[in-house]
């Protein structure tokens, strides 16, 4: 059986913690800051989770995660 290869796109965007949750970061964080509110951006600065159906597509495309 011959190695799976692993999705790198997904693998630089995504993190898996210790009890197997896929942790992300916010997005719109890039640029175009300036008309974003305060309140806004400090609440992007969170990482989030994904959800149960996401992570599902994410553990197959990254099978050694």
């Amino acid at each position: 059986m011959p190695k799976l290869k692993t999705n790198r796109s997904a693998a630089k965007r995504v993190r898996v913690t210790k009890t197997g949750k896929i942790k992300k970061r916010s997005a719109n964080r890039g640029h175009i800051l300036g008309k974003k509110t305060s309140k806004r951006k400090r609440h992007l600065r969170k990482d989030g989770y994904l959800e149960s159906g996401d992570a599902k597509k994410i553990k197959k495309i990254l099978p050694y995660l």
